[in-house]
């Protein structure tokens, strides 16, 4: 009977033990993993290549700071904003584009990298064309002559927003991270210069013409002011600069 009584004690302080141990052995997001390096695979299908790279600095907080280039092409959805008429006179017109983001992360889920997050950011981002060719049609007596320019220009912004997301481990290592960006949004202000270039002199009739013209492509969400002379047009930017983010990432965890 003792010998039982002895057993049954020994089982139960062994049965204690292991539920008091079991907290601390629960895999919760290891520590030891404090660096991530990824990339916004959605952003491929814009010809953005990119990388980011997040550093835990406790368990709820982490800075996240990358850089992506977007290659050089058309302009994504410019139908979206000029009309079929004006987007013809830009048949040619391609962009290239970097941006540099930093952005610190506060976690709310189990932290380390992993959980949703809200992160406040800052961008700073630069467009620039190629040399392309703008033509705009000259009325004079009831005649139509086009005018063909050549165009050329770049502008920069700085910005400051808001994003939400969900950050995930995919393999029981902790090794491997899919990091969905829900929303994000940035609004900030921009500059920039493009100009225009005629190889025919331009008569003050002509610069009034080409004024008006570009003054009335009406692009939406942009400041900007136009001076004519015997040359050509200048074209300066100067007002809001706006932008949306949302997307996935693949990462690497160490």
């Amino acid at each position: 009977m003792k010998k039982l009584l002895i057993i049954a004690s020994c089982i139960w302080i062994s049965g204690v033990h292991a539920q008091l141990a079991a907290p601390s052995q629960v895999n919760t997001t290891p520590e030891d993993k404090m660096n991530i390096i990824k990339t916004n695979i959605t952003g491929y299908a814009f010809r953005n290549i990119n990388v980011s790279y997040e550093r835990s600095i406790n368990r709820w907080f982490a800075v996240n700071v990358g850089f992506g280039t977007v290659a050089e092409g058309k302009v994504p959805f410019m139908n979206a904003f000029l009309s079929e008429e004006n987007e013809k006179d830009f048949q040619n017109l391609k962009i290239k584009a970097t941006n540099f983001t930093i952005e610190p992360r506060f976690y709310i889920g189990e932290g380390y990298g992993k959980g949703f997050y809200f992160a406040p950011y800052y961008r700073y981002s630069k467009v620039s064309t190629n040399t392309f060719d703008y033509t705009y049609d000259y009325t004079a007596f009831g005649t139509t002559i086009p005018i063909p320019l050549k165009g050329l220009g770049d502008a920069s912004g700085n910005s400051g927003g808001l994003m939400v997301g969900a950050q995930f481990f995919l393999n029981k290592q902790h090794s491997f991270i899919l990091d969905f960006w829900i929303a994000g949004a940035h609004y900030g202000s921009g500059k920039g210069n493009f100009s225009l270039t005629s190889n025919i002199i331009l008569t003050p009739e002509m610069q009034k013409e080409l004024k008006n013209e570009i003054e009335n492509l009406d692009i939406p969400f942009v400041d900007y002011t136009v001076e004519t002379n015997a040359n050509g047009a200048k074209i300066k930017l100067d007002g809001p600069w706006a932008g949306f983010r949302s997307g996935f990432s693949l990462g690497y965890r160490f």
